[in-house]
Protein backbone atom coordinates (compact mmCIF):
# COMPACT_ATOMS: atom_id res chain seq x y z
CA UNK A 1 0.00 0.00 0.00
CA UNK A 2 1.42 3.84 -0.81
CA UNK A 3 2.45 5.56 2.45
CA UNK A 4 -0.52 8.43 1.07
CA UNK A 5 -3.09 6.13 0.86
CA UNK A 6 -2.11 5.27 4.63
CA UNK A 7 -4.23 7.03 7.66
CA UNK A 8 -2.87 10.54 8.86
CA UNK A 9 -1.43 9.84 11.78
CA UNK A 10 0.35 6.86 10.70
CA UNK A 11 2.50 8.29 8.04
CA UNK A 12 6.03 8.65 8.93
CA UNK A 13 6.82 12.40 7.95
CA UNK A 14 3.13 13.78 9.43
CA UNK A 15 3.71 11.62 12.47
CA UNK A 16 7.31 13.40 13.01
CA UNK A 17 5.34 16.94 12.51
CA UNK A 18 2.72 15.73 15.15
CA UNK A 19 4.90 13.90 17.80
CA UNK A 20 8.68 14.72 17.10
CA UNK A 21 11.50 12.42 16.00
CA UNK A 22 11.79 10.26 18.45
CA UNK A 23 7.77 8.32 18.15
CA UNK A 24 8.96 6.98 14.58
CA UNK A 25 10.88 3.58 14.76
CA UNK A 26 14.14 3.23 12.72
CA UNK A 27 12.05 2.00 9.40
CA UNK A 28 10.14 5.07 10.20
CA UNK A 29 12.66 7.59 10.39
CA UNK A 30 14.46 6.01 7.34
CA UNK A 31 11.88 6.25 5.45
CA UNK A 32 11.40 9.98 6.19
CA UNK A 33 14.84 10.44 5.21
CA UNK A 34 14.47 7.93 1.70
CA UNK A 35 11.69 10.07 0.67
CA UNK A 36 10.12 6.82 -2.06
CA UNK A 37 10.51 3.37 -2.43
CA UNK A 38 10.80 1.42 -5.30
CA UNK A 39 8.73 -0.65 -7.31
CA UNK A 40 7.01 -3.20 -5.18
CA UNK A 41 7.99 -1.10 -2.18
CA UNK A 42 7.21 2.08 -0.22
CA UNK A 43 9.49 4.05 1.95
CA UNK A 44 8.77 1.89 4.80
CA UNK A 45 8.45 -1.17 3.87
CA UNK A 46 12.04 -0.65 1.59
CA UNK A 47 13.52 0.81 5.05
CA UNK A 48 12.87 -2.68 6.88
CA UNK A 49 14.11 -4.89 4.08
CA UNK A 50 17.22 -2.98 4.27
CA UNK A 51 17.56 -2.61 8.73
CA UNK A 52 16.63 -6.76 8.06
CA UNK A 53 19.64 -7.36 5.58
CA UNK A 54 22.16 -5.45 7.54
CA UNK A 55 20.76 -6.51 10.76
CA UNK A 56 20.71 -3.31 12.23
CA UNK A 57 20.50 0.60 11.87
CA UNK A 58 24.15 0.78 13.39
CA UNK A 59 25.63 -2.34 10.65
CA UNK A 60 23.30 -0.41 8.11
CA UNK A 61 24.64 2.99 9.08
CA UNK A 62 28.21 1.55 9.26
CA UNK A 63 28.44 -0.41 6.43
CA UNK A 64 30.82 0.45 3.52
CA UNK A 65 29.39 -0.42 0.75
CA UNK A 66 26.24 0.18 -0.70
CA UNK A 67 23.69 -2.10 1.11
CA UNK A 68 20.78 -2.17 -1.99
CA UNK A 69 20.24 1.27 -2.40
CA UNK A 70 21.29 3.81 -5.22
CA UNK A 71 24.42 6.00 -5.51
CA UNK A 72 22.00 8.92 -4.90
CA UNK A 73 20.23 7.47 -1.67
CA UNK A 74 23.77 6.16 -0.35
CA UNK A 75 25.17 9.22 -0.61
CA UNK A 76 22.38 11.15 1.17
CA UNK A 77 23.09 8.81 3.54
CA UNK A 78 26.54 8.91 4.15
CA UNK A 79 26.05 12.99 4.14
CA UNK A 80 23.51 12.56 6.83
CA UNK A 81 25.90 10.36 9.06
CA UNK A 82 29.01 13.21 8.58
CA UNK A 83 26.31 15.50 9.86
CA UNK A 84 25.67 13.78 12.91
CA UNK A 85 29.31 13.39 13.79
CA UNK A 86 29.50 17.03 13.21
CA UNK A 87 26.89 18.31 15.31
CA UNK A 88 28.39 16.01 18.18
CA UNK A 89 32.30 17.47 17.56
CA UNK A 90 29.96 20.98 17.42
CA UNK A 91 28.32 20.55 20.42
CA UNK A 92 31.56 18.94 21.95
CA UNK A 93 33.56 21.52 21.39
CA UNK A 94 31.42 24.53 22.47
CA UNK A 95 31.08 23.11 25.96
CA UNK A 96 33.26 25.35 28.24
CA UNK A 97 34.71 22.40 30.04
CA UNK A 98 34.95 18.78 29.41
CA UNK A 99 34.42 17.23 32.65
CA UNK A 100 31.67 14.71 31.88
CA UNK A 101 33.65 11.30 30.98
CA UNK A 102 30.22 10.19 29.52
CA UNK A 103 29.79 12.88 26.82
CA UNK A 104 33.92 12.55 25.42
CA UNK A 105 32.66 8.42 25.73
CA UNK A 106 29.48 8.84 23.37
CA UNK A 107 31.49 11.46 21.04
CA UNK A 108 34.39 8.84 20.77
CA UNK A 109 32.59 6.35 20.02
CA UNK A 110 30.53 8.13 17.31
CA UNK A 111 33.57 8.70 15.53
CA UNK A 112 35.58 5.65 15.31
CA UNK A 113 32.45 2.83 15.74
CA UNK A 114 32.39 0.61 12.31
CA UNK A 115 35.71 0.69 11.65
CA UNK A 116 36.53 -2.85 9.81
CA UNK A 117 40.27 -1.88 11.31
CA UNK A 118 42.03 -0.51 14.63
CA UNK A 119 42.11 3.50 14.55
CA UNK A 120 43.48 5.17 17.58
CA UNK A 121 42.53 8.58 17.67
CA UNK A 122 43.19 11.79 20.45
CA UNK A 123 41.24 14.64 21.90
CA UNK A 124 43.89 17.44 22.92
CA UNK A 125 42.55 20.06 25.61
CA UNK A 126 43.87 22.58 27.38
CA UNK A 127 44.52 23.75 30.95
CA UNK A 128 41.09 24.31 30.94
CA UNK A 129 39.76 20.40 29.50
CA UNK A 130 38.65 22.43 26.67
CA UNK A 131 38.35 20.89 23.66
CA UNK A 132 41.17 21.93 20.74
CA UNK A 133 41.12 19.59 18.25
CA UNK A 134 40.53 15.55 17.62
CA UNK A 135 42.63 13.79 15.54
CA UNK A 136 42.78 9.75 14.28
CA UNK A 137 46.09 9.07 14.32
CA UNK A 138 46.96 5.78 13.67
CA UNK A 139 45.20 3.03 11.33
CA UNK A 140 45.73 -0.63 11.66
CA UNK A 141 44.74 -4.18 10.63
CA UNK A 142 42.29 -5.90 13.05
CA UNK A 143 45.21 -6.97 14.66
CA UNK A 144 45.79 -3.82 15.99
CA UNK A 145 47.20 -0.19 15.07
CA UNK A 146 50.76 0.48 15.23
CA UNK A 147 50.64 3.13 17.89
CA UNK A 148 54.37 5.61 18.24
CA UNK A 149 54.60 7.68 21.10
CA UNK A 150 56.79 10.48 19.63
CA UNK A 151 53.94 11.15 17.13
CA UNK A 152 51.29 11.11 19.99
CA UNK A 153 53.60 13.64 21.63
CA UNK A 154 54.10 15.98 18.58
CA UNK A 155 50.82 16.43 17.73
CA UNK A 156 50.48 17.55 21.99
CA UNK A 157 53.40 20.11 21.04
CA UNK A 158 51.75 21.10 17.36
CA UNK A 159 48.24 21.94 19.51
CA UNK A 160 49.83 22.85 22.89
CA UNK A 161 47.83 20.47 24.40
CA UNK A 162 47.80 20.54 27.98
CA UNK A 163 46.00 17.21 28.53
CA UNK A 164 44.55 14.51 26.14
CA UNK A 165 41.98 11.55 26.24
CA UNK A 166 43.03 8.47 23.76
CA UNK A 167 41.04 6.16 22.16
CA UNK A 168 41.14 3.73 19.82
CA UNK A 169 38.19 0.68 18.93
CA UNK A 170 38.54 -3.26 18.63
CA UNK A 171 36.45 -4.24 15.42
CA UNK A 172 35.96 -7.51 17.59
CA UNK A 173 33.64 -5.39 19.22
CA UNK A 174 34.50 -6.23 22.52
CA UNK A 175 35.69 -3.24 24.61
CA UNK A 176 37.89 -5.55 27.23
CA UNK A 177 41.28 -3.38 27.14
CA UNK A 178 43.68 -6.42 26.15
CA UNK A 179 48.02 -6.34 27.96
CA UNK A 180 48.96 -4.58 24.73
CA UNK A 181 46.40 -1.58 25.83
CA UNK A 182 47.20 -1.31 29.08
CA UNK A 183 51.24 -1.37 28.24
CA UNK A 184 50.92 1.41 25.24
CA UNK A 185 49.03 3.13 27.33
CA UNK A 186 51.48 3.27 30.37
CA UNK A 187 53.91 3.75 27.80
CA UNK A 188 51.95 6.81 26.41
CA UNK A 189 51.84 8.64 29.60
CA UNK A 190 55.15 8.54 30.45
CA UNK A 191 56.00 10.10 27.22
CA UNK A 192 53.33 12.73 28.16
CA UNK A 193 54.33 13.02 31.71
CA UNK A 194 57.99 14.75 30.07
CA UNK A 195 55.91 17.56 28.36
CA UNK A 196 53.98 18.03 31.02
CA UNK A 197 50.66 16.88 29.38
CA UNK A 198 47.99 15.00 31.55
CA UNK A 199 46.70 11.92 29.98
CA UNK A 200 43.09 11.62 31.47
CA UNK A 201 41.80 8.85 29.72
CA UNK A 202 41.87 5.76 27.72
CA UNK A 203 38.84 4.78 26.16
CA UNK A 204 38.02 1.32 24.38
CA UNK A 205 35.54 1.60 21.86
CA UNK A 206 32.95 -1.54 20.31
CA UNK A 207 29.85 -2.94 21.19
CA UNK A 208 28.27 -1.43 24.15
CA UNK A 209 29.58 1.49 26.29
CA UNK A 210 33.52 2.51 25.79
CA UNK A 211 35.74 0.87 28.43
CA UNK A 212 37.79 3.81 30.37
CA UNK A 213 40.89 2.43 31.92
CA UNK A 214 40.82 5.44 34.08
CA UNK A 215 37.69 4.41 35.89
CA UNK A 216 39.53 0.63 36.12
CA UNK A 217 42.54 2.55 37.80
CA UNK A 218 44.98 1.72 34.87
CA UNK A 219 46.30 5.39 34.33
Amino acid sequence: MNIRDWPTEERPREKLLAQGATSLSDAELLAVFLGSGRRGQNAVDLSRALLAGAGSLRELLDAHERPGLGAVAWCRLRAALELGRRYLDANLRERETLLDPLSSARYLKSRLSGYPYEVFACLFLDSRNRVIAFEELFRGSIGGAHVHPREVVRRCIVHNAAAAILAHNHPSGSTEPSPEDRAITHRLRQALDLIEVRLLDHFIIGEGPPTSLAQRGWL
